[in-house]
């Protein structure tokens, strides 16, 4: 059983502000100031944080490309008795940043862990979005590229629990479209920019809905975004659950609004990709409406 060795070190798990100062706590502020080094994502914005907070440490950069290589350093340190603080860019470590191999490492060496927890956009953006949290998945951020994304939003189509997922501001638009085209437009969702900073503002409604704000409005695609999705509703008697039927069901829905749209009012339209595809009226109506926009 892993536990403290005799001349080991330890190594603090930092959450800090995801924009706010004032939401930095006073014990991760006493751990900062006690660590012998801070291990960081980005030095030059932690050492801003650490400036902010009148402190002057030893900053290691630990990020995706050298994360192997400055833990075995850090290890190294550990087990010489050295205290580490590990940082991320804004937030908690390890959610989407880097430090898993580096806490992976020292807890099987025996070098005491800790939590020295605070801020997370999931939990934030989970807070005021509106959906359901007694359930939810966080599945980071999607594939950059529109056929990985989409692949991996089609094996999300029929997940209940709520969705929590990270975004870059100049992707939002398109990774609203593509929701909505795997889960349905009415499905219900919120998009949380700049969380604790100057110009937070969250956006409610439906995919469909908030894929056409995201087009309209230029503020809509600003800073920081976390994207809460309502999960899947349970099926109902007789409904379709198979995973495999439900994406051939919404590919045929697809092909036929695409074929229709040319030349059919976008009711009419989704009333026979409806008829034909067997997906349901609101699912192809909500769909029809974002394939009419795009035709614009």
């Amino acid at each position: 059983m892993a536990g403290r060795g005799s001349a080991s070190g330890r190594l603090d798990v930092v959450a800090t502000p995801i924009g706010n100062l004032s939401d930095v706590s006073p014990r991760a502020r006493e751990v900062l100031a006690a660590a012998d080094v801070v291990a960081a994502e980005d030095t030059r914005r932690s050492g801003q944080l650490l400036s902010a907070l009148g402190l002057q440490k030893p900053l290691i950069s630990l990020h995706v490309h050298n994360e192997r290589e400055r833990g075995e350093a850090l290890l190294a340190r550990l087990l010489e008795g050295e205290v580490v603080a590990l940082v991320s860019d804004a937030g908690t470590p390890l959610l989407s940043d880097p430090g898993f191999d580096l806490v992976r490492r020292a807890a099987a060496a025996g070098v005491e862990v800790r939590a020295i927890p605070g801020p997370t956009a999931i939990a934030a953006a989970l807070s005021v979005a509106g959906i359901a949290t007694d359930r939810f998945c966080f599945e980071g951020f999607l594939p950059a590229k529109a056929g990985e994304r989409r692949a991996r939003l089609q094996t999300l189509a029929l997940e209940t629990r709520t969705l929590v997922f990270f975004e870059a501001p100049h992707r939002i638009e398109e990774v609203l479209s593509d929701c909505a085209a795997a889960f349905g437009g009415t499905r219900e969702a919120a998009v949380a920019r700049e969380l604790t900073k100057l110009h937070e503002s969250v956006y409610r409604g439906t995919l469909a809905e908030l894929a056409g704000r995201a087009a309209d409005e230029a503020e809509f695609k600003l800073g920081e975004i976390t994207l809460v999705v309502a999960g899947a509703t349970v099926a109902k008697s007789g409904e379709e659950t198979d995973p495999v039927a439900v994406i051939e069901r919404r590919a045929l829905m697809e092909r036929t609004l695409r074929a229709a749209l040319p030349h059919l009012q976008a009711s009419k339209a989704a009333s026979i990709a409806a008829a034909v595809s067997g997906a349901s009226r609101d699912e192809a109506y909500a769909r029809a409406i974002e394939l009419a926009a795009e035709r614009r």
